[in-house]
């Protein structure tokens, strides 16, 4: 029982130690503002929305102060690259292609930021919002126009 326990314990802290190589050293990180990455189909036209957030590691906390004062640059490279470029899987326009982008804006932290300043990227949460969601069908149904052949229903006068 006791090897069983020390086991499982070893087991949670190396899962602990792997958790914080990849968030970084406390100082390093620095949260991004989300990004809105335009979602087209297979016809290229716009279907959606992708709302990403990230998170960006710096090598060390002096970088990463760096980075934050350099933040809009970085944002706005990552806007630029977010619409110049697809976002969404091949043949898959209702999900983000997440290894390729993590790896296009990391590379564009790194050209404004130069090299050894960051470390990582992590894409923290993809939201996507379709730009036109399925409707509700109508309560009521609206009446024919007047040069329709057809007659909205006559109601029933009472006699009294």
């Amino acid at each position: 029982m006791r090897r069983a326990l020390t086991a499982l314990f070893l087991l949670a802290l190396t899962g602990a130690a792997l958790a914080a190589d990849k968030e970084g050293k406390p100082g390093t990180n620095v949260d991004m503002p989300y990004l809105m990455a335009p979602m087209t189909n297979a016809d290229g036209k716009l279907g959606g929305y992708a709302y990403i957030s990230s998170r960006l590691t710096a090598t060390s906390d002096t970088f990463a102060l760096a980075v934050r004062n350099k933040l809009a640059f970085i944002q706005d490279a990552f806007v630029r690259d977010v619409n110049g470029a697809g976002v969404g899987k091949a043949g898959d326009g209702s999900a983000v292609d997440q290894p390729a982008l993590e790896a296009r804006l990391l590379a564009d932290a790194r050209r404004v930021m130069g090299a050894g300043a960051v470390a990582s990227i992590a894409l923290v949460q993809v939201q996507i919002a379709p730009l036109h969601p399925t409707q509700t069908p109508a309560l009521n149904t609206p009446p024919p126009p007047p040069d329709s052949p057809a007659k909205p229903a006559q109601t029933a006068k009472s006699g009294g």
